[in-house]
Parts: structure tokens; C-alpha cells; sequence
């Protein structure tokens, strides 16, 4: 029954899920009507038959998201997440029996669609092994028969975190694709930022929910100018700063105050206070970089992450020059959080190849592109690595 309904869908856990919802249907079924004569083609025909159906429904998934989950009318009017489908089931994954981890990978998964092996991309873990977690999740939503329910206010502020979490991840998915053709996925980015407002909306006094959307504004605002017409990569340098969308800066640039007011800020409202600093600045040369220091120094206290230290790294060249960040990143190097990342590499390459030493900088690209599936990327490193060749 499985390899019939593979040969369907293409894809073993939706197979999976269609064989499963035969059975369903036959307990029902048989129990009214009686065993038919060859049980086993029936349930292969209706295996196959789900199987045709979910792939309709996936066609038409973004447009009709709401028959998905349809909630009762009583609770249309007493929450009002209700209203707001995706949103709704965005947190209806981000249940609390659930870690924190695969809450955010089920959501992506589920949710918004986004592969399996993005998702590892996101958290810079091997594929099979963010299977084994999307799959142990759903387990456990079945075994412990989580309802799918939506939280009550007073529940909200529990799942807010794993909420921006996912956002947040869906949109750098989109901001910059972890594969294909083209640099972005405009569709996952614009989907975030829509939920960031809802999110808003509906919890205006979370400082950070203003920070997230603060922070997804000021980089969608420059979304256009990050590659050129034949869709070649540009640099934050070499982008004409005269088409940036200056009424999303200038909205995100009052949402990061604030997310930052009252003190203590948190980890979305400081990325968003550095973005503002990026987007603010007339040119490149103009970056306050001390500033932008001390923010990844401050948002290091808050959120100790291996991709912030390498992005502080940055932050040092401008700041103290080349040789003290290589060396930051080069201890960088030591965390296995960050194995499988391509960026590491790429940063270490950039380092050297300033350091007038290409031969180095030649073998960091060269590692970076081993990483890189994004097409702009890897069209961007192989010409890093034809102009450090020897």
C-alpha cells in the first residue's frame, strides 16, 4: 500500500499519512457496511485516492489556507488570533509540550512549507537529523494527544518566543534562499512580514514583536538592490542606497525605539538597532561600525549564538582591522555549532583575501562553495575564487 501510494505523491512521510487515513477510513466504513470482498485494494484505492486529493489541496493550499483548520464561530469572536489563519496555525504548533526546537522546525516544516533540508540549513544540523525531529515531533503530538486548539491570553506570552522564532527564520529563508536560482524567495519573506504585523496587532506591548517587525521591515527595504539585473550578487557596499525603500526604514527605524525603550532590550529589538544602523547611514563609509559593535556586544549578553560572534566578527574589521577578526573567527572555527555553515568559511575567505594572502583566501572560498547550494552565492564565490587564484 505504501509503494503504490509513493508512486502518487513522490514524497513518504504525505504517503505515509495517506495509508494512515485509509485505515482511518476503513474502521469507520467496515464497521457500518462490513469487510469488503478484497479489503486490501480497497484500502490501496483510498490510500491512493487521499493521496490524489492532498496534492489538490497543496495546489491550492495558500489561497484556501483557512478550510485547512476552520474555527467555531463562539471562538471566532473571543480570539481574536482566530481571524488570522496562518497565524493561528503557527501557534498552534508552537505548543509548550513540545521543545523549543521542534516547535520552530515543525511550524517551518508544516506550516510554511519550507523543505526539510532548508530547515537543517537553519539550524546548521544534517538533514536526517532534522527528519528524526520533525518526525518525533509529530509522534508526540499524536501520543499525547496535544490538542490543536488556540492559546488563551493568558498562555500567549509562553509561546511568543518559539513564534518570532519561526518568523523570524522564515524570513531570512526568504531573504536569502538556502538553494535554487534566484538570491531570495520573495514569497517566504513577504509571508513573514505579514505575520510580524498580525503579530503586532495582536500584542502591541511586546517590545519584542516590535523589534522583529522592526527588524524584517529595514532588510526587506533593500531587497531589491541586493543583486543587479542579470541577478548577480552585490555586496551591502555596492548597493545603490538611493532605491532602498526609505518609508519601511524610516517605519522600522521608530519600531527599534520602541523595542529598545525601557532598557533590557532583547535579541530581536538589538539585531533590529543594527540593521537601523546599516540602512540610516548615506553611504557605506558613513556606518557608525563602533556602534554597530557595541550592539553585537550587548546582543551577545542576550543571546550568546555562534552566528552572532561570527557576525561581530564583522563588525571588528571595520573596527580594528582584519587580522583581529581572522582571529576571532578562527577560534570560531573550534564550535561545532557552525560545522556545515557556509558563511563561516566565506567570512574567513573575505579576511584574508584583505590580508593579501589569496592562497589561503582561495581555499576558504573554495570551502564556502562546497557549502553553498544558492545559485547567486555560488556564482559570487566562484568569481572570489578566480580573482585570489595563484
Amino acid at each position: 500500500m505504501l509503494a503504490a501510494t509513493v508512486r502518487v505523491t513522490r514524497d513518504l512521510d504525505l504517503a505515509e499519512e495517506c495509508v494512515q487515513d485509509a485505515y482511518l477510513a476503513a474502521l469507520d466504513a467496515w464497521a457500518r457496511d462490513g469487510v469488503p470482498a478484497r479489503p486490501g485494494a480497497w484500502l490501496t484505492t483510498a490510500a491512493r485516492r487521499n493521496a490524489l486529493d492532498a496534492l489538490r489541496r497543496a495546489r491550492t493550499m495558500r489561497s484556501k489556507l483557512h478550510l485547512l483548520v476552520e474555527p467555531e464561530a463562539t471562538e471566532q469572536a473571543q480570539n481574536p488570533v482566530a481571524r488570522d489563519d496562518p497565524l493561528r496555525l503557527v501557534f498552534l504548533c508552537c505548543h509548550p509540550a513540545l521543545s523549543a526546537e521542534a516547535q520552530v522546525a515543525l511550524t517551518l516544516r508544516l506550516v510554511c512549507g519550507v523543505s526539510t533540508p532548508d530547515v537543517a540549513r537553519a539550524f546548521l544540523v544534517p538533514e536526517a537529523t532534522m527528519a528524526a525531529r520533525i518526525t518525533r515531533a509529530k509522534k508526540k503530538i499524536v501520543a499525547a494527544g496535544i490538542p490543536f486548539r488556540m492559546p488563551d491570553a493568558g498562555e500567549l506570552p509562553d509561546r511568543v518566543d518559539a513564534v518570532l522564532t519561526v518568523v523570524h527564520l522564515l524570513f531570512t529563508t526568504g531573504h536569502t534562499a538556502p538553494s535554487g536560482a534566484t538570491l531570495t524567495r520573495a514569497d517566504l519573506s513577504e509571508r513573514a512580514l505579514d505575520l510580524a504585523r498580525m503579530l503586532r496587532e495582536l500584542l502591541p506591548g511586546q517590545r519584542e514583536v516590535a523589534g522583529l517587525l522592526a527588524l524584517l521591515l529595514v532588510n526587506q527595504a533593500r531587497r531589491a538592490t541586493r543583486t543587479d539585473s542579470d541577478g548577480r550578487l552585490l555586496l551591502l557596499e555596492e548597493q545603490d542606497r538611493s532605491a532602498w525603500d526609505r518609508a519601511a526604514i524610516e517605519e522600522g527605524d521608530r519600531l527599534v525605539v520602541a523595542a529598545l525603550r525601557g532598557g533590557n532590550a532583547g535579541r530581536f529589538g538589538l539585531q533590529a538597532a543594527i540593521a537601523a544602523l546599516h540602512a540610516m547611514a548615506p553611504t557605506y563609509a558613513d556606518t557608525d561600525w563602533p556602534q554597530v559593535l557595541a550592539l553585537y556586544d550587548e546582543l551577545m549578553k542576550v543571546w550568546p549564538s555562534p552566528v552572532v560572534a561570527l557576525n561581530r566578527a564583522v563588525a571588528v574589521a571595520m573596527v580594528a582591522g582584519a587580522a583581529d577578526a581572522l582571529r576571532e573567527v578562527q577560534a570560531l572555527e573550534h564550535d561545532k555549532r557552525l560545522d556545515g555553515y557556509r558563511y563561516l568559511p566565506a567570512i574567513k575567505a573575505d579576511l584574508l583575501r584583505r590580508l593579501d594572502r589569496p592562497r589561503e583566501a582561495n581555499e576558504a572560498f573554495r570551502r564556502a562553495l562546497e557549502l553553498t547550494d544558492n545559485e547567486a552565492e555560488r556564482a559570487f564565490l566562484t568569481a572570489r575564487i578566480a580573482e585570489t587564484a595563484e
